[in-house]
Formats: C-alpha cells, structure tokens, sequence
C-alpha cells in the first residue's frame, strides 16, 4: 500500500459527548491471513482501554465508582480479542497523584458475574506485589492461563492501605466488581461472594497481551466515544445505555468477529476515550488526554502493533472552534508519527450528526460544512495508507448530513449497535491484512 501526501495546521477544546473512528473503505469477502515472511513467538496486544480520569466519581451509566480504596479487592472484567496460554497484564496510574501499592494480583477466565475458575498469580519482577509511581505504569510478567478470543477475563487486584483517586478508563460498556472498603486480600476467592460493589469503569488494568506465534499482530482503533462503544439513552446524549454492557457491541468488537470469520490472525484493540478531541485535553474530566498527546503511548506502543484506524475529530468540532486545517493538521502529524514508527495508518471519515444536540449545528453551526471538507480531504489524500468512508456506511441517504434511524442512539450522534455493526463491514479486511507482522 502506498504512502500517500499531506497539509497542515494546529489547535482546539473539550467536555463530554463524542463521536468518530477509524478504518477502511468498503466490505470485503474473506481474505487470506497475509504474506508477510515472520517466524516464532511475541507478545501481542489482546485487548487495551485507555485511562481517561481518576477524579469522575461515576461511570458512564451515572452509578457511583470508587474515587478512593482502603484495604479491598477489585474485579476488573474484560473480553480479550486474541487467545492463547500466556498473557501479561498492563496496570496504570496515569492519572494518580501519589504511588499506588497493588498487594496482589490475579487473572481468571470469568465463569458468571464476579465468579471465576482457577486463578492464576501475576507477579511483577517475580514479587507478588508491585509499587507504581504517579505517571506511571507496570507490566506483569508471564502467566499462564488458557482462554480463546472473546472469554471473559477476571483481573482481580487487591489494594492494602489507602489510595485515592484510582486511574480508569470511565466507559467500559462491561460490569467490574470490587469488594467493600476493609475486606482485605479477596483476589484467590473464587465464587466471588465478597465483590458486592459493581462499576461501569475499568479501574487501574489498561492492557492485556497474548504471547502468540507470528503472523499474529495487533491493529489499534483510536478515537472518541464512537470508537469507545458509546450508546446514548438521552438525547444530551448521557447517561450511556447500561443495556448494551457486556455484550461486545463495539465497532471493534464486530471488526474482530469478521477477522476471526476470515482467519486474518489480527487483534483489534480499543483505544477509544468518550468526549477524547485530536487536539485538545480534556482532563480532568472523563475525556481524556487529546489523541496528539497519548497517539505513542495509547497506539504505537502496543505489543505487536502493525497499524492503527484512526477516527476522530467530530468533538473538535462540535466543542471547539478547530477549523478543518487545524484538524488535518492533527491528522498528518499522527500520520507522520505512526509511519516514523513503522506502523500503518488508515483514516476514517467523520460521522454524520447535523441533528445533534451534542455536536450538531444547533451548538455548533460550522460543524457540518467543516466535517464535509474534512471528509473530502480524507477520502482524496494520498498520505496515510488508506481509509474507510464510515460516513456513507451510516449516513441517512434522505439526509447526509445526519445518520440513518436505523443505526442511530437517541442522540442522533453515536450509533446504536447496528450502526457500529454496519460500521465494522464498512472495513476493507485487505487492508488491515496489508499491515505485516515485520515490526
């Protein structure tokens, strides 16, 4: 695939809402799993949630998560996209201010709400405890566990003493467990009588990664909330809808399934941040660093990373007044970061949303004509390796400028669960098979 040119520009805002993702153009039959000439085993990102915030004190559905821990377990749930016998987890206090001590941890295939099988110990440099500074972030050393594509993980993490402010990622469209403040060590219970608290966050675990044989590979979907899995039960767009936790509805969970059906050994994992802009942070609150800032850490340092899709820039717009010059201008300067990487990159075109509240032309008039000059830049540059048109996978043909009925959320910005089906189809599997396992 060819590099293509480029443009430029820089600036932008935030708060809350969300949109925009990342891919290919067009469906795709099934494909053969690539050519690259790779041998032997690496780690391969399996699955990944970006931290977002530790000061939100709830998460995306409006229920209460723990801003403080003192002496108690928590139960973080997530659905790995690739299997295997040997994984590693990523922990993170990004967003701390203060050391953070785990006392334990565990991992365990889920059996049924807090309830898991066998648990596996996860050490750190052989301890069984670990000490993360503010800032920072700790990955465990091999554990063995047997699992496949799409089985619930448990990643149970015991907190001794007090910490404040736990780094998360807000909206994990999953239920995690903790147990109550003064429980103590509950990480090898099984059963999970304890863990009677629940939680809409991920809190503190930001990665899980598969040792697997080449050509395994990872593919990042970085964006905002359309990325995130949001759907809207308001048409202010929160809370989110809690019927759509735990079943895997995300755009990149669907891509994963047709990837799995075409026998393309790719791991797609989600970096996607509700409310996230390209340009501008939105801390403290729950949107996150701008997609320029955490662009390496979020994406180009993931294990096994071939490429990213790129989605994102509807926030800039509809909650900043970035001009689609200073959005390109993000564009290239990711664009020109992954390839230095040598990670392929594939840009998505902006979302429909003219209707909205959040994001439409009512709050911010400019919004639609400059997503359709961004749109029409994306689909004629040469610069990036390619890209996906998910505006016309989920746009109202009556009305483009706003998103089908059939795919929209309540809000008329993000998708329902069948717009992001229709959005993961709008991906071309060739190209995503077109990132090689070199790296």
């Amino acid at each position: 695939m060819q590099r293509w040119m480029r443009l430029s520009g820089p600036a932008a805002m935030v708060l809350l809402a969300a949109a925009f993702s990342v891919g290919l153009a067009g469906p795709s039959p099934a494909v053969a799993s690539g050519t690259q000439a790779c041998a032997g085993s690496r780690w391969v990102a399996s699955w990944a949630a970006s931290p977002t915030d530790s000061r939100v004190p709830t998460d995306a559905t409006g229920a209460a998560t723990p801003q403080a821990l003192s002496d108690q377990s928590l139960r973080m749930i997530v659905t790995p996209h690739l299997g295997g016998t040997s994984l590693r987890i990523h922990l993170s206090n990004r967003f701390g201010t203060t050391p953070v001590t785990f006392g334990g941890v565990t991992v365990a295939r889920r059996v049924l709400g807090p309830a898991v099988g066998p648990a596996a110990p996860v050490r750190f440099g052989g301890a069984r405890s670990v000490t993360i500074p503010a800032g920072g972030e700790a990955v465990s050393d091999p554990a063995g566990l047997t699992f496949a594509a799409f089985d619930p993980l448990a990643v149970s993490i015991f907190v001794p003493g007090d910490q404040a402010s736990p780094t998360k990622h807000w909206n994990a469209n999953a239920t995690s467990y903790y147990s109550p403040a003064g429980s103590g060590d509950r990480t090898g219970e099984l059963t999970g009588p304890s863990y009677t608290g629940r939680t809409g966050s991920w809190l503190y675990v930001n990665g899980v990664d598969v040792l697997a044989p080449a050509p395994n590979r990872a593919v990042v979907a970085f964006g905002d909330s359309i990325t995130d899995g949001f759907v809207a039960s308001t048409a202010l767009s929160v809370p989110a809808d809690a019927s759509v936790a735990d079943r895997n509805l995300r755009y990149p969970d669907d891509l994963q399934r047709r990837l799995l059906g075409a026998g393309i050994p790719v791991s797609v994992v989600n970096a996607g941040i509700s409310g996230n802009m390209l340009l501008t942070s939105g801390e403290p609150s729950q949107a996150g660093r701008s997609g320029l800032q955490r662009f390496d850490e979020d994406a180009l340092t993931r294990a096994g990373v071939a490429g990213v899709l790129l989605l994102e820039g509807i926030n800039d717009l509809g909650l900043t007044p970035a001009t689609p010059e200073q959005v390109i201008s993000g564009y290239t300067q990711l664009i020109d970061r992954a390839h230095a990487a040598g990670v392929k990159i594939w840009l998505g075109t902006i979302t429909p949303a003219s209707n909205a509240i959040i994001d439409g032309t009512g709050t911010a008039p400019d919004s639609e004509n400059y997503r359709q000059q961004i749109n029409s830049w994306i689909r004629g540059q040469r610069l990036a390796d390619g890209f996906v048109d998910f505006d016309a996978a989920v746009r109202n043909p009556a009305d483009p400028s706003t998103l089908l009925p059939a795919y929209a959320s309540v809000d008329n910005l993000h998708p329902n669960p069948a717009g992001y089906r229709a959005m993961a189809n709008a991906v071309d599997l060739r190209m995503i098979a077109s990132a090689g396992c070199e790296r």
